[in-house]
């Protein structure tokens, strides 16, 4: 009897552990992280100069977390939900005041979030076509949080030159 309890016991373990560090699970975990660090930066630019930009090659601020918004909404969509996305409709009506840009973006890493949540694990390893090539779910993983990754140390950049303290680093 004990030895069947024992061999219970280690198969359920195994397989709660195996859920607990799943690509999907560290992705997710890492995705709200991600989501609450990004919305802290914007919140720290005050709404007048959510218009700056470095240089004239820049985007400013507010574009920038637009296209952040735009990216994640694209690749979260398209390769991750069944839902047909028209590409033209994320540049339409886009908002100018700080709190709808804020209140879009964070519905934005909610449906991403939502959309891998509802993604089969095993799904991750199949390839699809992308513009640089076939290419795994997994990686297309990685690159929606090494987009954000990549602008927000961007709008990172922008606080310091407006002598705002960015916010304490959140990471995994």
């Amino acid at each position: 009897m004990m030895y069947r309890f024992l061999i219970f016991f280690f198969l359920l373990s195994g397989s709660v552990i195996s859920q607990q560090f799943s690509a999907k699970t560290a992705f997710l975990e890492k995705w709200k992280n991600s989501k609450d660090y990004l919305l802290e930066i914007a919140e720290q630019m005050p709404e007048d100069k959510f218009g700056f930009k470095p240089t004239d090659r820049e985007m400013s601020f507010k574009d920038q977390l637009l296209h952040i918004r735009e990216n994640m909404t694209w690749l979260g969509t398209t390769y991750f939900s069944l839902e047909q996305l028209d590409k033209k409709k994320l540049k339409e009506n886009l908002p100018e005041k700080k709190a709808d840009i804020i209140r879009l973006l964070t519905n934005a890493f909610d449906k991403v979030y939502t959309q891998i949540q509802n993604t089969k694990e095993d799904t991750l390893q199949t390839e699809t076509d992308f513009f640089a090539g076939r290419k795994s779910k997994l990686q297309i993983l990685n690159l929606l949080q090494d987009h954000v990754t990549h602008h927000r140390g961007q709008l990172i950049v922008y606080l310091n030159l407006n002598d705002i303290k960015p916010p304490k680093y959140v990471g995994w």
